[in-house]
């Protein structure tokens, strides 16, 4: 009797643990659905990386802008730049006394610098064009023109300015910047002027 009882009371107890995990097990688990807090210190620092983040993008848009306006500044800068020095170039004559091909001290100082400029912008070809005063016949200052511009080319040539890029014409007295018929105005046609031809 005693033995039953024992296996009726292990039965219970099987039983009562049963019971127990099946309902613990079944159990649904409760949802929370309010929304999680965050304190104040919390948002405060949420905030402050946000603004952070905001001034940083603000500041790269700046640099990027100012990036581009420097660099449009750096390309018309340039562009002025060699517009200027072709200007000085073509418009910087080299002259003669009456007469005479030969280059004076004043002409081959001017030259060095046109072969200079020549040398840093070797794609570009010139043309030297002769020029005369009035004085003399037609034929004779063409020919007097043709020797000024060949002075002006052998010069540069000596200079290591490819003779390929340097073409020549001569004027005579048919292009005169200055119509006075005096010493200072015939001064002032005897001249190799250049254009630049690229």
């Amino acid at each position: 009797m005693m033995k039953k009882k024992s296996t009726v009371l292990a039965l219970t107890l099987v039983l009562a643990l049963l019971v127990t995990f099946s309902v613990s097990s079944c159990a649904k688990k409760k949802i929370s659905s309010e929304p999680t807090t965050t304190t104040a210190a919390e948002e405060a620092q949420r905030r402050a990386e946000e603004e952070a983040r905001q001034r940083e993008l603000e500041r790269q848009k700046a640099l990027q802008e100012e990036n581009l306006s420097d660099e449009s500044l750096s390309d018309g800068m340039a562009a002025y730049r060699t517009a200027s020095a072709k200007s000085i170039f073509e418009n910087e004559d080299v002259y003669f006394e009456f007469d005479s091909i030969r280059l004076t001290p004043d002409a081959q100082e001017i030259l060095t610098k046109k072969a200079k400029w020549l040398r840093a912008n070797p794609a570009a070809t010139i043309t030297i064009e002769g020029h005369c005063d009035n004085r003399g016949t037609n034929e004779y200052n063409l020919a007097l023109g043709e020797g000024r511009a060949q002075s002006v080319s052998a010069f540069l040539a000596d200079l290591g300015i490819n003779s390929s890029r340097l073409n020549t014409i001569s004027y005579g007295e048919e292009r005169p910047i200055e119509f006075a018929q005096s010493e200072e105005g015939w001064a002032k046609n005897r001249r190799a002027h250049f254009v630049i031809i690229e």
